[in-house]
């Protein structure tokens, strides 16, 4: 789950590429080309990989107006692994929060259950 790089090939309902522009040991730099609402965007991510555990981003999307916080953490429980995602967003046009903010807040985090939270689940069981 922290092989960005690899994500489109992973993910592709939500990812057409992700490039490392920095590293310095568990921290990041990436550029995305995201997918969502049928349109591709570009997003720049700071993120810090928790060895063991997942990892927590801080992404800014200028072009569609939004920032967020992700958070996607692994924990052992007694039937397998749970999964914690969370992914706080800002909209930052004002004339863009009316009509977004339902879609952000239930429509993209169930899409993105099912694009990658299921995927995911999909692939440990194997």
């Amino acid at each position: 789950m922290t092989d960005f790089e690899k994500f489109p090939e992973y993910f592709p309902k939500v990812a057409e590429s992700i490039h490392v522009t920095r590293r310095e040991g568990n921290y990041l730099e990436m550029t995305a080309t995201v997918k969502s609402f049928g349109q591709k965007f570009p997003v720049k991510m700071k993120t810090e990989i928790l060895p063991g555990r997942g990892y927590i981003s801080d992404n800014e999307s200028p072009k569609f107006g939004t920032s967020g916080h992700e958070e996607v953490l692994f924990s052992k429980c007694p039937e397998g692994t749970t999964i914690d995602y969370i992914y706080q967003v800002t909209i930052h046009k004002r004339w863009l929060r009316i009509a977004a903010q339902p879609l952000i807040g239930w429509f993209s985090m169930k899409y993105w259950e099912k694009a990658v939270i299921d995927e995911l689940r999909k692939r440990l069981e194997k």
